[in-house]
């Protein structure tokens, strides 16, 4: 086997964490939230507070052992070493699919352990998310409330008043109907627009077929895909930034909805009313975050979408690398859906891969070929 195919397989098993529900709903109560969206917003919201690099890519692999394991709700009693077994079993298993996963089981067994600063920050932000996915909602669950301020007098977040007031105070002001602090109002709001990302649907497949992906899950696995497909960037990507772009780049799609890159024979991608949408959204999301951090976020987005530097040209290959191989995963997808031509997927899609990562287009494209009998 190949290291490209054992890469390709490791993601494609990733994206089972799609499947994993969760207790937490999403703030508008509409389903569960599952583990990857909410990997992709733990994401965010380290970005947002200031994460490392190294404590955003834990966060990306942190709860991809629930593919095996599933999740475990704070509220209910589980046998902690019997999990803990079982988790570590899980890395073990997912990670020895790829060439080398060892750096990857460290890092997950890192924030495990708990014990180093990074990983202190990542769980924090772990610990955070659900919190305020619930005190956020319009209109929060009576249960999930009681469930938040459990957590936070005698729970797992209870320790945060100590190591980060500051977010626990703007917690426990949401719970009593009180103010929030000035300086926690925009990236709190930020973070909870950010919700409405798992409810924009694109035209890809789950590998199994068996619904189409949202836009928040497609964020993580595309950062995953970063993480996991580095030794393939080109001279002078910073893997880093890549995965902080590919974190934000589909947040305008709040407001325009995504534009299948094969709908109108290919002319509504990148239209010019689309591109002028989009920098509204643009505008409006990240000028809900203090100015300096809005104005930094917006410009990384605006680097994506230029697709000049190195960072944003690798970054620009995975987000169309990764819906090939979820259509070829799938048994042709969005393929199917729009009727494309192995041409046509060479022209939309094939230029661009090539330009930021030659050695995944021509996997991707032989096994292309074979699906379309070429």
């Amino acid at each position: 086997m190949t290291d490209l195919t054992r890469r390709f397989a490791f993601l494609n098993e990733a994206d089972r964490l799609k499947s994993v529900d969760r207790a937490n709903v999403l703030m508008d109560l509409s389903r569960p939230e599952n583990s990857a969206e909410h990997s992709w917003h733990v994401a965010l919201y380290a970005l947002v507070f200031g994460g490392s690099d190294r404590a955003i890519a834990m966060i990306l692999l942190h709860d991809l052992v629930e593919i095996d394991c599933g999740d475990h709700p704070i509220h209910l009693e589980h046998d902690g070493p019997a999990v803990a077994a079982a988790e570590l079993a899980a890395a073990q298993r997912l990670f020895a699919m790829l060439p080398d996963g060892g750096r990857l089981l460290d890092l997950w067994q890192e924030f495990e352990a708990g014990e180093t600063e990074d990983a202190r920050f990542a769980k924090r932000v772990d610990h955070v998310q659900p919190m305020f996915q619930v005190l956020g909602a319009p209109q929060p669950l009576p249960e999930h409330l009681r469930i938040v301020r459990d957590n936070m007098t005698a729970g797992r977040a209870a320790r945060l008043w100590t190591e980060w007031p500051e977010v626990m105070a703007a917690g426990q002001a949401l719970l009593d109907g009180g103010q929030v602090s000035a300086d926690m109002i925009g990236p709190l709001a930020f973070l909870a627009e950010a919700d409405r990302l798992k409810s924009v649907y694109r035209a890809s497949l789950l590998c199994d077929a068996s619904r189409t992906e949202n836009s928040a899950e497609h964020s993580w696995h595309l950062a995953l895909y970063a993480l996991v497909m580095a030794p393939f960037a080109g001279e002078g990507v910073d893997i880093g930034r890549v995965i902080r772009m590919l974190i934000l780049h589909d947040l305008v799609e709040i407001d325009t909805g995504d534009v299948p890159i094969h709908s109108q024979g290919g002319a509504a991608h990148h239209s010019s009313a689309q591109m002028a949408a989009e920098d509204a959204a643009a505008d409006r999301l990240f000028g809900m975050l203090p100015a300096p951090q809005g104005a930094a976020l917006r410009a990384l987005w605006a680097e994506f979408e230029a697709n000049d530097t190195p960072d944003a040209v690798f970054a620009k290959s995975l987000d169309r690398a990764q819906p090939v191989m979820q259509n070829i995963a799938s048994g042709g997808g969005s393929w199917v859906a729009y009727d494309v031509t192995y041409d046509q997927l060479v022209e939309r899609v094939g230029v661009r891969i090539q330009r930021g990562a030659p050695a995944l287009w021509d996997w991707l494209s032989e096994s292309a070929q074979v699906y379309f009998g070429r």
